[in-house]
């Protein structure tokens, strides 16, 4: 791990999403200097299925040496965003670095996403981001060492990443195109940098993202940490740089790379953005035993999934985080006929996914039809029921929650 000098000792740090992942491992670093901590999210309640609120984030600071503030911001709010930079300058005097951490993501087409999911990942990523940014710099710009690092992308124009989630990448470039602008129009005044793992790290959102056993194939949040202390160690005019974790680690004379493994020696998955084409990721992560919940279609795919394909994409812009409270389920879906393969609808975690292939989880209720039935079913021209008792559909699982699928059908026909 990179040693602590001491340079961040009594600095205060403005961290969005810090109360989990990489943005806690950043203030935990700092910590361990005496610096002051802003943890800015908007956990504030445990959440059944993922780990820390601001206030357990606040006593790790704490114990660590560092001290902290702890803020329930929602970025996309600009009033908690301005009382919350006022909380922190009348605790800690000033600010002197703000780590734009706070993201939204969904890596699902255009005909996939829903208009409410794109207006979350822009209004987190790029208007959170500059809204905090421009709060915020006014006291960066009294600071003796002010920094913004911005946890986004190198501005990578391939088109292979955009193709399969147009929105996702927009929004995670707004954040990318702040550093390009704000390090030109504060330079000299105050550094701006952007930095990106070279590979998957294990957060939340990775193994969400990742299925199960994705996490041998990442790295800690310790290495994005050590890198992002490395960058905000340096001087006001080092700005305008898009770096890498692991280059900047190497700069400051790190060699041993295994420490940061979850799994030392087990091969890594290279993040999005860089030079892995995302259909590679996806093969990289089946053949070391995860099971991705993204998956980029294929030309194949795309032309043969015919109306199913059309089904689902309209399944896709109905369900969302309400339905997914409500159902508490997933479906796999055992299709015959003119239209055969396997389907999933994922009604169990964050808000909703649906698509081609196996679930990402272990299906609670399997329906096994002829695809002429099932698309009659999503039409609302066959209520499972009435297919379940003439024999046309075969339900192996929990029948209490075909029931409730089939609630969420009449829904689907109305639209």
């Amino acid at each position: 791990m990179l040693q602590n000098t001491g340079k961040l000792a009594g600095c205060t740090l403005f961290i969005t999403g810090a109360s989990r992942g990489i943005g806690k491992a950043i203030a935990l670093k700092a910590a361990k200097d005496g610096a002051n901590i802003v943890i800015a999210a908007k956990t504030a309640q445990a959440h059944p299925k993922l780990p820390g609120t601001i206030y357990s984030a606040a006593e790790e600071v704490e114990a660590a040496g560092g001290k902290a503030l702890a803020c329930i911001v929602d970025i996309r709010d600009e009033q908690q965003v301005q009382d919350a930079v006022k909380k922190a300058v009348d605790k800690f005097g000033g600010i002197d670095i703000l780590v734009n951490n706070a993201s939204a993501i969904s890596l699902t087409g255009t005909l996939e996403t829903p208009l409410k999911k794109v207006d979350l990942m822009l209004g987190v990523n790029l208007r959170g981001t500059y809204l905090t940014s421009k709060l915020v710099i006014p006291h960066l710009l009294k600071s003796r060492s002010p920094h913004i690092l911005n946890l986004s992308p190198p501005l990578n124009l391939n088109p292979v990443w955009f193709k399969n989630h147009t929105a996702y990448t927009m929004a995670k470039y707004g954040m990318s195109m702040c550093v390009l602008g704000m390090a030109e129009e504060f330079r000299g005044q105050i550094a701006v940098n952007a930095l990106w793992p070279k590979t998957a790290i294990q957060t939340a959102a990775m193994d969400m993202l990742g299925g199960e056993g994705i996490g041998k194939q990442c790295r800690t949040s310790d290495i994005m940490a050590d890198a992002a202390y490395a960058v905000l160690s340096r001087p006001k005019d080092y700005t305008g740089h898009f770096l890498v974790d692991e280059d900047v680690l190497k700069e400051e004379g790190v060699k041993d790379f295994d420490q940061y493994a979850v799994q030392p020696g087990h091969p890594l998955l290279p993040d999005f953005f860089l030079d892995e084409a995302p259909e590679n990721l996806v093969e990289q992560m089946e053949q070391h035993g995860a099971t991705p919940a993204f998956k980029p279609p294929s030309s194949s795919s795309s032309s043969s999934g015919g109306p199913i394909e059309t089904t689902f994409n309209a399944i896709r812009g109905v369900i969302n985080e309400d339905i997914v409270k409500l159902t508490q389920a997933t479906y796999q879906f055992d299709l015959s006929g003119q239209n055969e393969g396997v389907w999933f609808l994922d009604l169990k975690s964050g808000a909703g996914r649906a698509g081609q292939g196996q679930p990402p989880v272990k299906a609670d209720v399997v329906m096994t039809m002829d695809s002429g039935d099932f698309s009659k079913m999503f039409a609302g021209k066959l209520k499972p029921t009435m297919a379940f008792m003439s024999g046309k559909l075969r339900i192996k699982g929990d029948m209490t929650l075909a029931l409730k699928l089939e609630k969420l059908m009449g829904r689907m026909s109305k639209l």
